[in-house]
């Protein structure tokens, strides 16, 4: 009976680490070469999030049959099988319209970070007597990731309120010209936060004054904040 239970033990020990492996690899932009930072990585099995650091370089602990998720905002999220643990090279295109483009619902579901990655938030802090959560890695990238998620909100909020329905019935573009609109006077979550909705309107109204000044050349995938 012992030497049963013991071989089920050496076998947990042996399959543990096929299930909990680090990938490593690059990001780049597709074309380009470019390396990407802050390209956002997900495990849609394991839930385990990771980030590019400014070489592009990633590292995220996973397994065989698992899924990963790539994502950055104005290019198209790439979607990779895990079959070995070999290096990826992974590259991301580059969107049509460099614009975010959010679904406002009554079903969609507020972004919750602290609820959906509460294990980021708790390896992110720091403790004074104890000098391992200051200076290790895994605390390093933890604080990365919250960085992240707090940018996430931010522009999402921007987005809910700064969107194509309520652009649009205030200036007379459509399509692809108020994409480019929005995306050039794309207003910051300082402003959004500091300026009630009149305010917002009068500044919309004001940038499209300024729009029409524009020769068409200028008119491009340009950004400005108030």
């Amino acid at each position: 009976m012992k030497t049963k239970y013991f071989t089920i033990i050496i076998l947990l020990f042996a399959i543990s680490p096929l299930r909990a492996q680090v990938l490593k690899g690059s990001v780049v932009e597709r074309g380009s070469n470019q390396r990407m930072a802050d390209v956002f990585i997900r495990d849609i099995n394991s839930k385990a999030v990771a980030l590019s650091d400014k070489k592009g370089n990633f590292d995220i602990i996973t397994g065989p049959g698992h899924t990963l998720i790539f994502s950055s905002p104005g290019y198209i999220s790439d979607t990779i099988y895990v079959t070995d643990m070999k290096y990826r090279r992974v590259e991301m295109l580059v969107q049509g319209i460099a614009l975010r483009e959010v679904n406002i619902s009554a079903t969609r579901t507020m972004f919750n970070p602290r609820v959906e990655y509460a294990d980021v938030y708790r390896k992110s802090k720091i403790y004074p007597m104890s000098p391992s959560t200051w200076f290790s890695r895994e605390g390093k990238n933890a604080r990365r990731l919250k960085r992240y998620f707090e940018r996430e909100e931010q522009e999402r909020h921007i987005d809910s309120v700064y969107n194509r329905v309520y652009v649009s019935s205030l200036v007379p573009l459509r399509g692809q010209e108020l994409e480019d609109f929005m995306t050039m006077y794309r207003p910051t979550y300082a402003y959004i936060m500091n300026n009630n909705g009149p305010s917002l309107a009068a500044y919309i109204n004001d940038c499209y004054k300024k729009w029409k000044t524009l020769p068409p050349e200028k008119k491009g995938m340009q950004q400005l904040h108030p």
